[in-house]
């Protein structure tokens, strides 16, 4: 009698998923579960600590199964056994009836974009220009949900009753690289700072992907590109001279007195030497008629060499183009040479190109007669051109800058200065060509630290540093 009324409960040592139910009867058993079951998940986000009611995620018990599995123990076989080890005084070994139980995935997977991700992720924040500087704020990375490593870990709390909290698994997410379009609002931004009342044309090409910005800005306004604007080329039109040579021979090893005036030519910028290499490997009195035509089959519209550089040499041929005819603007080019930033930028990407790939637009155009190994010397020749300033200046120490600068000098100064280069960085490299123009002067150490500034502002971009 006495077993029998410990009997009309479960027995001593039951449990029900994890839950120990032994000496209750059925209605308390269901209470005891309901309330180990629908106790909320707690949940870490970092320091956030949010309470997940089963509920919500259409957890739900089959308690009536669990139950009936649990009567069983009380079948009038399991009654004997029971009695037997009673009337021997010994525990009843721990019986287990497993957890039955469902939930919706789903709806768990809504709650964590709904309620977790949008109001506890951090999304990163993507670098931006610094106002008034050529410095960019770095950019913050952000902490994002991991779901798929939420979604077990939390269906494990859901079924478990030891376990109901949960550290969120997150992931750091990188900021967004700045967009190129940015660097061109910081070059425009940089002119402002500086009140440049001149003229200025700047030439940007990304060389990793092609995009490029390309602008004109004149006392505090944008002008069109479209054509390009005609500036005096000075020396730069030597790196159109050291093209039409290297396709002139063909292919060939040139002989050492050819590379002995090339490179006179672009690191010393002599302008003997650019006229004796034309006169030798060329054509004697047509050798510059010969190097523009070169530039209009790469098809550089704006960019020609009507005569040679010695004091008094006559000019070949008058040239018109769409830069230099012009109504709106006005950069009183050199009649014996002429450029334009785009044109120039165009021209060192495809010896960038050449020199990486061996393939683009100087093998396109002339096959064999350029080849990579005669693009890579180019290179090394720009690389040599040695200045410390204008946009070497704005590059840190031991930056890799293939370029050619140049400047005319008038009656009252300087009125135009350039400099159109490769540069190299550990964020990727880039083509800059920067022309300003003055007519009445322009004062070199303001220049110099103008162009400074805006290559600096662009190696800043390819260089960001993150937080």
């Amino acid at each position: 009698m006495q077993f029998s009324r410990v009997r009309t409960n479960f027995p001593q040592g039951l449990a029900i998923a994890g839950v120990p139910v032994g000496g209750l009867d059925r209605q308390q058993a269901a209470e005891r579960l309901l309330t180990m079951y629908t106790t909320p998940v707690e949940l870490h986000y970092g320091d956030a600590v949010i309470h997940l009611e089963p509920a919500v995620v259409e957890f739900e018990l089959d308690i009536e199964s669990m139950l009936a599995a649990a009567d069983l123990q009380r079948t009038e076989q399991a009654f004997w056994v029971g009695f037997g080890e009673f009337l021997l005084g010994r525990q009843s070994a721990p019986i287990e009836v497993p957890l039955s139980a469902t939930y919706s995935e789903e709806r768990l997977r809504t709650y964590l974009a709904g309620e977790i991700r949008l109001r506890y992720d951090q999304p990163s924040q993507s670098p931006r220009p610094a106002v008034g500087t050529v410095n960019f704020i770095p950019g913050v990375a952000g902490t994002a949900l991991e779901v798929e490593g939420a979604v077990n870990l939390i269906e494990q709390a859901l079924f478990s009753t030891a376990t109901r909290a949960v550290d969120l698994p997150l992931e750091r997410t990188t900021p967004p690289r700045l967009s190129f379009d940015n660097v061109g609002v910081l070059l425009r931004q940089t002119l402002d700072v500086y009140e440049f009342d001149g003229l200025a044309g700047v030439y940007l090409l990304d060389l990793q992907t092609g995009q490029e910005t390309h602008f004109a800005y004149q006392q505090g306004e944008f002008l069109s590109v479209q054509p390009d604007i005609a500036f005096t080329a000075a020396s730069i039109i030597k790196i159109p001279i050291m093209v039409s040579i290297f396709r002139a021979i063909d292919g060939q090893n040139a002989d050492s007195e050819t590379i002995r005036l090339l490179e006179e030519m672009i690191e010393l910028s002599g302008n003997d030497p650019s006229d004796w290499v034309m006169q030798r490997v060329l054509d004697s009195s047509t050798g510059p008629l010969i190097v523009t035509e070169d530039m209009f089959t790469l098809g550089l519209e704006n960019t020609f060499l009507a005569g040679h550089f010695y004091v008094g040499a006559p000019l070949l041929r008058g040239y018109q183009t769409p830069g230099n005819t012009r109504l709106d603007v006005n950069t009183n080019p050199d009649p014996y040479n002429q450029s334009s930033p785009s044109d120039m930028g165009m021209l060192l990407a495809d010896i960038y190109e050449c020199a990486q790939t061996g393939g683009g637009t100087l093998i396109a155009v002339w096959g064999g007669a350029i080849t990579q190994q005669e693009c890579q010397t180019m290179i090394t020749f720009l690389v040599k051109n040695k200045l410390p300033s204008l946009l070497t200046a704005g590059l840190p120490e031991g930056t890799q800058i293939a370029h050619k600068h140049g400047w005319v000098t008038g009656g009252s100064g300087i009125t135009t200065i350039g400099d159109a280069g490769i540069i190299y960085t550990p964020g990727g490299n880039f083509v800059m060509v920067v022309y300003l123009y003055h007519p009445v002067q322009l004062f070199f150490d303001p220049m110099n630290e103008l162009i400074a500034k805006l290559a600096e502002s662009v190696y800043n971009y390819y260089n960001l540093p993150q937080q």
